[in-house]
């Protein structure tokens, strides 16, 4: 099960942080992604990060997110600074890396949080 929180309204230019809480599977064992889905789009990958660490964005984010995770915790992070209302959307954590959610099957075969609100707007 993962469990996000942490979304709310903010001024374009402001900060966020949101936290993902793994239960059920060994988080310390597996890639884990942030997806966001934008009002009448689809699903958009923006960032993932291994069991050690090492972690990659997406053009759109890079420089302004900053994804991170506490393997002891059994928590997912995702820092987002210098937010734009484009940032506006659901952001989802799921249980997948990058190259498994660029496909349907993918996407439909990974684990997926319930989403948390993000809204950019003055």
């Amino acid at each position: 099960q993962l469990v996000e929180s942490g979304g709310g309204l903010v001024q374009p230019g402001g900060s966020l942080r949101l936290t993902c809480t793994a239960s059920g599977f060994t988080f310390k064992s597996v890639y884990m992604s942030w997806v966001r889905q934008a009002p009448g789009k689809g699903p958009e990958w923006i960032s993932d990060i291994n069991p050690t660490h090492y972690a990659r964005y997406a053009d759109s984010v890079e420089d302004r997110f900053s994804i991170s995770r506490d393997n002891d915790q059994n928590t997912l992070y995702l820092q987002l600074d210098s937010l734009k209302p484009e940032d506006t959307g659901t952001y989802y954590c799921v249980r997948a890396k990058k190259s498994t959610l660029q496909t349907m099957a993918g996407q439909l075969d990974a684990l997926w949080g319930q989403g948390t609100q993000v809204t950019v707007s003055s």
